[in-house]
């Protein structure tokens, strides 16, 4: 196997942590995600409670075209400059502990976990995983998420 392509300066950011990013869930955002996401439940379609998966565009960065990356996705300001830069989505894990309801403040922290490299058919592979928590401002945990990336 050729010279790893992760160098321990850039393993020295695992553990790095983005400014925390709070959100507020209004009625109105959930009711747009459930219909455009083809929710049927009244709940979900009234902006009672929001339905799986509204956290993640909740907090998306607004980005102009410029900030994004040759594959659509905003660039992340976690990652340090690495080798390798063609991204493909590796995997998500997500734990719910709580309902999203209308008016509820969301305090979201994401934190690079991991940075790994291996060998793949067609070359090296760096993965790296990004968890985001998403809290109450009591310290409540909302949701868990766990979100693997590959380069390429």
């Amino acid at each position: 196997m050729s010279a790893p392509l992760l160098t321990p300066e850039l393993l020295r950011n695992i553990g790095k942590q983005a400014p925390p990013d709070r959100q507020i869930a209004t009625r109105r955002d959930i009711r747009k995600y459930a219909i455009a996401s083809g929710q049927t439940q009244r709940k979900y379609l009234d902006g009672d409670v929001a339905p799986p998966l509204f956290h993640v565009p909740l907090f998306w960065p607004v980005v102009e075209r410029e900030g994004l990356t040759p594959d659509g996705v905003a660039g992340d300001s976690l990652l340090p400059k690495l080798p390798l830069e063609r991204g493909m989505a590796g995997g998500l894990d997500i734990e719910y502990h709580g309902e999203i309801r209308a008016g509820d403040e969301l305090i979201a922290t994401r934190t690079l976990t991991n940075l790994y490299e291996k060998a793949g058919r067609s070359g090296a592979l760096i993965f790296y995983e990004i968890v985001m928590e998403v809290r109450r401002p009591n310290g409540e945990l909302v949701v868990r998420e766990k979100t693997t990336r590959i380069l390429r």
